[in-house]
């Protein structure tokens, strides 16, 4: 129940933009599949100065908005947001040099599209998961949100739509639809993976090996629980129920336990996407 060390929060952050970065790599930046972000602003602003890496307009715009985001948002805002920023553009620039675009992976917008997307989608996740982003978009779309009283949802498809559109006035109306496509499906995915990375298990026991379970749960998987009176419908003898919230892995470890000491207990397993409190919130 301890919180994750922020050396762990930074090689999450420093997988997660790597992730993004091939997905941009390989597959959105050579379809000129501006799906928003910086990334997508980058790409634009590419178009019309070939000469200038991707990656380097995507540092440069970063770093406009994180100084921005400094004096209008706060410093508290930025975190590891201002290390994730830099880094895809690090990234960016590195892949660049070691692999020269060549031209699209496979000839089909739509097949680079969900595949970019899809990828970019896990990284984004993991980032976000880990209370940073990669800047840009998400910067502008706060600012919008403080100064507009719009709900940042709502300010971040904002933004990024426009960037989509931006998109089909330079590359063709046919790349501006497939943009806007994937700004609903990064949306989707990103928020589907997330609920992923971060589903609990909510787990009621029923035992006659109590005092066994509640001692695993404490010694070997760091939980806790909760005990209440319960009484057998038919039986009517006393049954009391241990209830607890553990993540998956720490679920098989128990539900292996259990049948281990008490091949006869009860137990009822619901999935959940959010939990607050004292060992589940950083």
């Amino acid at each position: 129940m301890h919180k994750q060390s922020l050396g762990k929060r930074i090689l999450f952050v420093t997988l997660g933009v790597f992730i993004v970065s091939a997905a941009l790599h390989w597959f959105l930046i050579p379809s000129s599949l501006a799906v928003g972000g910086t990334s997508g602003l980058a790409m634009i602003l590419n178009h019309y100065t070939p000469n200038i890496p991707v990656g380097a307009l995507i540092g440069a715009l970063n770093i406009f908005l994180l100084i921005v985001a400094y004096f209008v948002i706060g410093r508290d805002f930025l975190g590891l947001t201002v290390y994730a920023s830099i880094l895809m553009s690090f990234y960016l620039l590195v892949l660049e040099w070691l692999f020269p675009a060549s031209g699209v992976i496979v000839d089909d917008l739509l097949l680079n599209l969900v595949f970019g997307i899809l990828i970019s989608a896990v990284g984004m996740a993991i980032v976000f998961n880990q209370n940073a982003s990669t800047g840009g978009t998400d910067i502008v779309a706060k600012i919008i949100s403080l100064f507009f009283n719009i709900d940042i949802g709502k300010s971040l498809m904002l933004v990024d739509f426009s960037i989509a559109l931006l998109a089909g006035l330079t590359f063709g109306i046919q790349i501006g639809l497939y943009a806007l496509l994937g700004v609903i499906l990064n949306s989707f995915m990103i928020d589907e993976i997330i609920a992923g990375l971060t589903r609990k298990v909510s787990v009621m026991i029923i035992s006659a090996e109590q005092k066994e379970i509640l001692r695993f749960l404490h010694q070997d998987l760091d939980r806790s629980g909760t005990i209440f009176a319960a009484t057998g419908a038919y039986s009517g003898a006393d049954r009391p129920v241990i209830m607890t919230i553990l993540s998956r892995n720490q679920y098989i470890q128990l539900k292996q336990f259990v049948r281990k000491i008490d091949p006869f207990a009860f137990m009822i397993v619901n999935y959940i996407h959010e939990v607050e409190g004292e060992g589940f919130t950083r």
